[in-house]
């Protein structure tokens, strides 16, 4: 299967340019059943939590992760601007896989408390649906956060409550 994140999390700290102390511990509750992932810090100032789903077969099929990253004081977050280029990177690194993604509009969501954008990505191999992932960031004075979470098609549909849930269990 696609490794469903690969540079994303990446692309989004280096593009907020932050460097502040420690990140505070991030608070979501993961779907139950999900296997939740220890993932280091890749910088003092970004904090990352992961779950995961697997089939009965131990076949990862979709995955969450929330990300926080500490922002400068007075560093005013381009939103729109860093959302378009996570999409850009997730749309390129699926191209060079051999698959085809469509995303939709940048539109208002919410993220816990926050106001944010969000995106969807349907991807196709050979025009069959095979994976959606969906990228909501928000900002507040000296944080953004971004929930990212992807699977194949059919699991992804099926565990909307489960995402709803875990969105809804935010506290940012």
């Amino acid at each position: 299967m696609i490794r469903l994140f690969k540079s994303v999390f990446v692309i989004f700290a280096l593009s907020l340019a932050v460097v502040l102390p420690a990140a505070a511990e991030l608070n979501i509750t993961w779907p139950a059943g999900w296997e939740v992932e220890a993932l280091p810090d890749t910088a003092p100032q970004v904090s990352r939590q992961r779950a995961v789903k697997y089939d009965a077969d131990g076949n990862q099929v979709m995955v969450m992760e929330l990300t926080m990253t500490q922002v400068e004081a007075g560093h005013q977050v381009n939103l729109q601007g860093v959302l378009l280029e996570m999409r850009k990177s997730i749309q390129k690194d699926f191209f060079r896989s051999g698959y085809q993604s469509v995303c939709n509009r940048i539109h208002p969501s919410a993220l816990g408390s926050l106001t944010g954008l969000e995106t969807t990505c349907t991807v196709t191999e050979n025009g069959r649906h095979v994976l959606s992932q969906t990228l909501v960031a928000a900002v507040e004075a000296d944080k953004a956060y971004v929930l990212s979470y992807a699977g194949q098609a059919e699991v992804y549909k099926a565990s909307s409550g489960e995402i709803e849930a875990a969105r809804n269990s935010l506290k940012l």
